[in-house]
């Protein structure tokens, strides 16, 4: 065999080691971003869960506008009805599922601000309960979305850099989308009784 042979085998073999190395770590971090994703869409779903629960229970409690409720029941159906898996997590599909979770968190906080006006149900002990669980829930939220984002970065950066930019496209790697903070976010909420 000729040297020039040798060399490219060489060559070959290292760039198909690296590709290798390449193609596996690209693989570990989207499965990170795909169990990251599954620990929001366990948080939304305890969300969602508990709702039907809250509802029941102000339903209970009080005379309610049931414009509210209503709301709360809308909001919490277009909610759930959105489901991204992990290959679907493209920006233009993050900002859809983002508008529709914030569509029930803004429900729910009109629920709970308009529940100031019955001071029974302010004091049931179910109520603050679920309340309690849902402001926990929200935290929960809150923290999954930002690992999340931790991990989708990782992943961006890792498909966008050279040179595993090379074989993320040929493996058909793709950028994710990250949770972003809604429009209405910008503005804190006004509470008045």
């Amino acid at each position: 065999m000729s040297k020039s042979v040798i060399v490219i085998v060489i060559i070959l073999l290292i760039g198909g080691m690296f590709g290798c190395s390449s193609y596996n770590g690209l693989v570990q971090k989207d499965e990170t971003v795909n169990e990251a994703w599954s620990k929001v869409q366990s948080q939304y779903q305890r969300r969602a869960d508990l709702i039907p629960n809250l509802v029941n229970t102000v339903k209970g409690a009080a005379d309610f506008e049931r414009g509210t409720l209503t709301d709360v029941i809308n909001a919490r159906a277009k909610a759930t009805s959105i489901q991204l898996n992990a290959d679907q997590l493209t920006p233009e599909n993050m900002q859809k599922f983002q508008a529709a979770q914030d569509q029930l968190g803004g429900a729910l906080s009109r629920l709970l601000v308009s529940v100031e006006r019955y001071p029974d149900l302010k004091a049931n002990q179910n109520f603050l309960e679920l309340q309690a669980q849902l402001e926990g829930t929200e935290n929960r939220i809150a923290v999954a979305r930002n690992d999340f984002n931790t991990t989708v970065k990782d992943y961006n950066q890792s498909v966008r850099t050279f040179p595993n930019a090379i074989f993320a496209g040929i493996f058909g790697f793709h950028v994710k989308g990250f949770f972003e903070a809604s429009q209405a976010a910008q503005n804190a909420p006004t509470v008045q009784f």
